[in-house]
């Protein structure tokens, strides 16, 4: 009989202060999560959403960091032991994007601040919680979940190649993580979310395009950010037990 003790109930979700991440937080809460709320900028928008984590009646804490910097996230993982205690989650959702463009547009500057937020900051932040959570390294297991996208499939041609090849990174990443911590009580999946309705095209200046694309949505609406929040939360799960090295279209049929 398997006498391991459960792993802990700890969650940390990057890029939480507002959308899918915030949305996350409080899906994560319901099932039983204390949650580690990360922030880059807005520390007031972050607490708001611990604030709804703990009147679910969870333990929440507000980190700041940019995850593009190796040693904010050190420092991040450091606060988050203090405050809630041992790590048993992860959720790679922090990402940007820039503005609407041709490859032949960009400059070399946009293409590596994508890629170190995007892909750089997952990877630091899945090395600091494996080793917390690795049997190898003394943990009691935990589960990972990386926010992709459905641009990795489709390459956003003339609006963001650049973010749809770091989200083409994460997909890899997701599978490579996957199988080489399988032995060491770790599970790896990843969510590729479609068009959904967040702050993050008007980031993009793509609003009037996400919402012109809805007529290749089988579908045909927007996804929100809360539906992207169960799937997380499902790999999250017990329920999601024997899955590893996935990834989940939440897409609409896009």
């Amino acid at each position: 009989m398997n006498t391991a003790s459960p792993p802990p109930r700890v969650l940390l979700i990057t890029g939480a202060s507002r959308g899918i991440g915030a949305a996350c937080a409080l899906r994560a809460a319901e099932a039983g999560w204390d949650v580690g709320v990360n922030f880059h900028r807005d520390g007031a928008a972050a607490e708001r959403v611990a604030e709804q984590v703990r009147a679910l009646g969870r333990r929440a804490c507000a980190l700041q960091a940019d995850v593009a910097s190796e040693g904010a996230i050190e420092a991040m993982f450091k606060e988050l032991d203090t405050e809630l205690g041992p790590l048993g989650g992860l959720v790679n959702n922090a990402g940007i994007v820039d503005v609407a463009a041709r490859v032949d547009e960009m400059s070399a500057a946009r293409v590596a601040r994508l890629f170190n937020v995007n892909v750089v900051g997952a990877f630091v932040c899945a090395r600091e919680a494996v080793r917390r959570m690795s049997t190898r390294h003394g943990g009691r297991g935990g589960v990972i979940v990386n926010l992709s996208s459905a641009a990795a499939r489709l390459g956003s041609p003339g609006v963001y190649v650049d973010y749809a090849a770091t989200k083409a990174a994460i997909d890899n990443f997701t599978l490579g993580l996957a199988r080489e911590v399988a032995e060491e009580g770790i599970r790896v999946n990843g969510v590729r979310p479609g068009i959904i309705d967040t702050e993050i095209h008007a980031t993009s200046g793509m609003l009037q395009r996400a919402r012109a694309a809805v007529e290749q949505i089988p579908l045909k609406r927007m996804g929100t950010a809360d539906e992207v929040a169960r799937a997380v939360v499902f790999l999250l799960s017990e329920a999601a037990g024997y899955v590893t090295g996935a990834t989940l279209d939440v897409t609409g049929g896009r």
